[in-house]
């Protein structure tokens, strides 16, 4: 069923591409004609409204069908791994952005008067990391961010078919 949406989506995709095309050659035509002093011909007139005509009845569904193509293709991803992975190549850099903002803040400032303060800021920004890749690898965490986006898809997916 997927693969005739698509090809639906396709060919209505190239209908659309055609008239857009179309609207423009005539548009520019007309527009050359209006230039010579000769005012628009009742044939462009005549093709831009019905092309305009043709693409606001088509835009509708093709919207829907982009958005239910676009939700299945956000439903079936792995974000909370894609996030984890993110931070772990950029585990290195996200301890020294930590580190120079507890040591710029003006509340934790104090923290640089304690012995072995680096120490103690790495060991805590390592720890902090490791619970959060846990969070990111638990089932729930998953179950959390498929709920969202379904939410989200259903409510974008309602607006758009309630402003029809």
């Amino acid at each position: 069923m997927p693969l005739a949406i698509s090809q639906t989506v396709a060919l209505t995709l190239w209908v659309v591409l055609g008239l857009v095309v179309l609207a423009v050659v005539f548009a520019l035509i007309g527009r050359w004609l209006y230039q010579r002093g000769l005012h628009e011909p009742f044939v462009v007139r005549f093709v831009n409204s019905v092309s305009d005509r043709v693409i606001e009845s088509v835009k509708r569904p093709i919207t829907i069908a982009v958005l239910d193509e676009v939700a299945d293709v956000l439903q079936t991803g792995n974000y909370t791994r894609n996030l984890a992975a993110a931070l772990e190549e950029n585990r290195t850099e996200i301890q020294q952005m930590v580190t120079e903002k507890i040591k710029q803040d003006p509340t934790a400032g104090a923290i640089n008067y304690l012995p072995f303060h680096d120490r103690l800021i790495s060991e805590v920004i390592e720890t902090t990391l490791r619970v959060v890749f846990e969070v990111l690898a638990d089932p729930r965490t998953d179950e959390l961010v498929s709920d969202l986006l379904r939410d989200n898809i259903t409510q974008i997916r309602r607006a758009v078919r309630e402003q029809g």
